[in-house]
Formats: structure tokens, C-alpha cells, sequence
């Protein structure tokens, strides 16, 4: 295994790992906690490109599809309130992020300021680019938190989560990979570059949304041996 591709297996272990460590500590608030934490790293993390299998691929794939990861265990253990109320923390969360960091670039820097010029190229984000954030996430997330309720009517039982799991992230990702790389890049470049970009996001997104389901087995199984709370909003 090359380096990246070590280096990501690492990355999405080390993300799911850490939601559930804090799911077991803390219940349903560490998951609302995620949904913000997932949102804001993402969206820092995807102006930086790398290779993996030998694709051009943006960073913010695996943090963003732990925010996933947080309302389908909602979802799957707390019901549908809970996973629509993580989806609007990260949405609200992403929001505060963009507008805050905006209005922060405003200030003139001092003469001895050094940071200035970082923080701008990290935060100062094309609005296009702002816009294709909030879009890909509040309707792909509402779908998910939707279309898990849907599949988990139709495949109810224990051993078919890792199903009612993957169904419902697999479409819902894919929706956010058409809505985001279509507001973001649609006429910047050719059709054939275009299709490209959305081809990979999405290959990296199934990949990791693919991942995710032993940690929301493991879930399942610290809330049945521990009964973790979750009367945040009860």
C-alpha cells in the first residue's frame, strides 16, 4: 500500500474511532457535537488535493462522511427528530463558520501580523464555492436522515443495518457529489474535466461511506451493553 492510501485507512480509523469513543462517554450530545466538528474540518480540509489509487482527490471526504456516520446512528438508535436535528447543527454550524471567518478577514492586519495571508487563503472561500457547501449538505443530509427511515422500514432487523446503512449514505453522497461539483464547477471547466471531478468525489465518498458501517454496529452494541442516555431532547 503506498503512502496516501496508508496515511487515509489511518485518517478513517482514527475519525470513526474517535465519534464513537465519544458517543460512549457522552451518548447523543457527542454525536451532535460531530455533526459540527465533521462540517467545519471538511470544509477546511477540502482545499488541499491529493492522490489516492491514483486519482486527483480533495481532502474532507472522511471527516465530512463522519457527519453521515453521527445522524444515521441517530437515526438508527434515537429515531428521525434526533437525525434532523444533527443535520441542522451542522448546518447552522457550517454558517457560522463562513460568515464569522468572512467577517474576521475584514480586519486590516498589523505591520508584524504573519498569519493574515493563511487564513485567507484557507477561509477566504469563493462564495460559489460557500454556496455549493451549504447546498450539497442540507439536502443530502435531510435525504439521508429520510431515506434511512425508509430503508429501515423495509430491511428492520439487526443484521441488516450494515443494508438500510449503505442504501441510504450511498444515494444521499451521491447527491451531495452532483449538487456541490455541479453549483461549484459546473461551466469553470470542460464537460469531460467536469464529469471527472464527479466521478472521483463521489468513488471516495462510496469508499468511505462504505467504512463506516462496523462503527455503527459498534454503536448499536455500546448502547445495548451500556445504555447510553439520550435525553438531550426528550
Amino acid at each position: 500500500m503506498m503512502w496516501n492510501e496508508l496515511v487515509w485507512v489511518v485518517l478513517i480509523i482514527a475519525t470513526f474511532g474517535f465519534q464513537i469513543i465519544g458517543f460512549k462517554i457522552w451518548g447523543k450530545k457527542a454525536l451532535y457535537v460531530w455533526c459540527g466538528i465533521s462540517v467545519i474540518l471538511a470544509n477546511i480540509q477540502v482545499i488541499m488535493t491529493v492522490e489516492l489509487f491514483w486519482l486527483v482527490a480533495t481532502l474532507g471526504n472522511v471527516i465530512y462522511g463522519a457527519s453521515f456516520l453521527a445522524t444515521d446512528i441517530l437515526t438508527e438508535i434515537y429515531g428521525e427528530k434526533s437525525g434532523r436535528r444533527g443535520v441542522w447543527i451542522g448546518f447552522f454550524s457550517l454558517i457560522v463558520m463562513t460568515v464569522i471567518m468572512w467577517i474576521c478577514l475584514q480586519f486590516i492586519p498589523h505591520n508584524t501580523d504573519w498569519a493574515y495571508p493563511h487564513l485567507k487563503a484557507v477561509f477566504a472561500v469563493m462564495p460559489r464555492i460557500a454556496i455549493a457547501s451549504l447546498l450539497g449538505y442540507i439536502v443530502s443530509q435531510l435525504h439521508d436522515v429520510k431515506a434511512y427511515m425508509f430503508w429501515r422500514s423495509v430491511f428492520s432487523s439487526d443484521n441488516q443495518v450494515w443494508i438500510r446503512n449503505n442504501l441510504s449514505t450511498s444515494a444521499s453522497q451521491f447527491l451531495d457529489s452532483i449538487i456541490f461539483v455541479s453549483v461549484a464547477f459546473w461551466g469553470v471547466y470542460s464537460v469531460g474535466v467536469f464529469i471527472q471531478i464527479l466521478t472521483t468525489t463521489y468513488f471516495i465518498k462510496l469508499v468511505v461511506a462504505c467504512s463506516d458501517t462496523p462503527f455503527i454496529y459498534l454503536a448499536k452494541w455500546i448502547k445495548r451493553k451500556y445504555d447510553i442516555d439520550g435525553d438531550i431532547d426528550d
